[in-house]
This record gives C-alpha cells, structure tokens and sequence, in this order.
C-alpha cells in the first residue's frame, strides 16, 4: 500500500468509483465522503495528504469547503468539477485550490496530476536544506519548518503558494519566465497555465505586500514574467 493518503469527496456514484478503482490500482490509500461536511469530518479526523474535491455537493458547495479548510490546513487540493467556465476555475484556485480538473476527465491524467502534487511534498520535505533560513527585509522563510513570515507573524501559505514564494526567493534578483515558474511549482506544465500562475501570485502578494499596487518584493515583468527584489538594509 502507498504511504500517502488521498480523501475523495464525491457525491456522483460513478464518477466517485471511477477514481477509487483508479486509485486502488496505484496502491493508493483512501477514503471517501459524498458530502461536504462528511469530508470535513474525515479532514480532521484522517489529516489525508491530497483532497479531491467535487463542487456540487447535496450540502455545501465546494468552494465554501475551501475556503474553510483554508482557514486551518494547508493540505493540496484538487478540483474535479463539471463547471468548466474560466470565472469557475478562478474562483476555486482563488480561494486555495491546488488544481482543477474538469469533467468528463481522463484517469491518466488525474493521477499524473496526483503524482506531481506528490512530488511536490516530497521536495519539500524531504529535499530542503537544513537549517536553511531566508530573510529578505521583513519576510523570512524557514525552509526546515516549511513556514514564512512576515514582520515575524506566520503567514498562511496554500501549499502553492509557499512553494511559488520559495522558488522566488531561491532566484532572488533574478526574472523568472511564466513558464519556469509553472515547471518549477507544478512540476511540468500539466495541469497549470499562465491564468493559474497570475491567480497564486495575486493572492501571495496580498499576504506579503503592504500595498499590491506599489509591490516591494515581486515585481511584474509584463508579458515575461516575475522577480523577488532583494530589499536592502537602511
């Protein structure tokens, strides 16, 4: 049996045994919920390492559920929802969302998109330098600990979030284009575009900049990409 944990909240009978057998085929662990607060439940009781998330559940819709996990888990989300207008995808990835897959979707695809957030939690666990700290003005990043902070208050990173701030810092001074950044978070360029990577950087720097519209630690680079300045000391 896989080591990981996988959560499918999925009221649709065929569509929740489609993923399950897929699952079950890669050895993975799971459990399933058909509402949004039996998945709530299982979160807390089962702490999964990825949650696959219908929207339109019977009880409460799943953006709420994000919006609400947000607020006390960092645990990669993906989406798997029939709404297929962009406002819809944007609205789930603004609101703490790792992914979204629409449907009807592939089995292959989805458990590539699994792979690559797995992946992800492995880089961050285990491939990150001890006692590795990052200070750039009043943001410091603890790569051992996995937290930043601001003016030393944590600050509540989504798992893409935090990983898009620490490949900023990593290169910091440096421009990065649209298409390193999706390779170096996402893993490759599955699953994520140009629309995806604006949407995490808008709420990143809400966490980070005083003022968005005169940022002081990524700088937009029109058309190309982003770049962490390096703040200097007065």
């Amino acid at each position: 049996m896989n080591k990981h944990s996988i959560l499918v909240i999925e009221d649709d009978l065929a569509v929740k045994n489609l993923i399950t057998t897929a699952l079950e085929m890669q050895n993975y662990k799971f459990h399933t919920a058909e509402t949004g607060n039996q998945g709530l439940m299982e979160i807390l009781s089962g702490n999964p390492d990825i949650v696959l998330l219908d929207l339109g559940l019977p009880d409460i819709d799943g953006i709420d559920i994000i919006k609400k996990m947000r607020t006390w888990s960092n645990k990669p989300i993906i989406v798997i929802s029939a709404r297929t207008e962009d406002k819809d995808k944007i609205e789930a990835l603004d609101a703490g969302a790792d992914d979204y897959l629409t449907k009807p979707f592939s089995v292959e695809e989805l458990l590539a998109r699994v792979r690559v957030i797995f992946r992800r939690l492995n880089y961050v666990n285990s491939n990150i330098e001890s006692n590795s700290i990052f200070i750039n003005g009043d943001l410091k990043i603890n790569y051992v600990q996995g937290c930043a902070y601001m003016n030393d208050e944590e600050l509540h990173l989504t798992p893409i979030e935090y990983k898009l701030l620490c490949v900023l810092a990593k290169n910091v001074g440096k421009v990065l284009t649209h298409t390193f950044l999706i390779k170096e978070v996402w893993g490759n360029t599955l699953g994520s575009d140009v629309t995806s990577l604006r949407v995490f950087m808008a709420t990143l720097r809400k966490k980070i900049e005083i003022d968005t519209s005169k940022p002081k630690y990524i700088q937009t680079h029109v058309g190309v990409g982003y770049r962490m300045l390096r703040i200097e000391e007065s």
